[in-house]
């Protein structure tokens, strides 16, 4: 059977290849860490109660890769916004509180990463 060669499927194709091309260590214990200290929420829009998706701060496409240090929560519609962009030139277009956002990020993740060096269980 051929592969289908459809724009989005090349896309598809081209994203594996990316992710598969680095070093992603991102544990299960380590995502729902990450969505506790975001108090179960969109860490974008804070929005709670849908399904959160693993968003990339960095985008993979511009370097960046599933890691407890470059993953954050984000709802479907955020995630999708944001696609590849950068993530504060895509909060001041989405008119969401770019200083607040990333006042949080780095408390949470420095906790995060202090608990895994030491190898403690989560919380924030």
């Amino acid at each position: 059977m051929a592969a289908t060669n459809s724009r989005r499927a090349r896309a598809a194709r081209r994203r594996t290849r990316r992710v598969a091309a680095v070093v992603n260590d991102l544990t299960p214990v380590e995502w729902l860490t990450i969505k506790t200290a975001w108090d179960d929420g969109c860490a974008y829009c804070g929005v709670t109660g849908r399904p959160l998706q693993r968003d990339c701060v960095m985008a993979i496409s511009r370097g960046g890769r599933y890691t407890v240090d470059n993953v954050v929560p984000a709802c479907g519609p955020c995630n999708a916004s944001k696609c590849n962009d950068e993530v504060t030139g895509w909060l001041r277009r989405k008119r969401l509180d770019e200083r607040a956002f990333l006042e949080r990020y780095v408390r949470i993740r420095a906790a995060i990463l202090a608990q895994v060096s030491a190898g403690q269980p989560s919380g924030e």
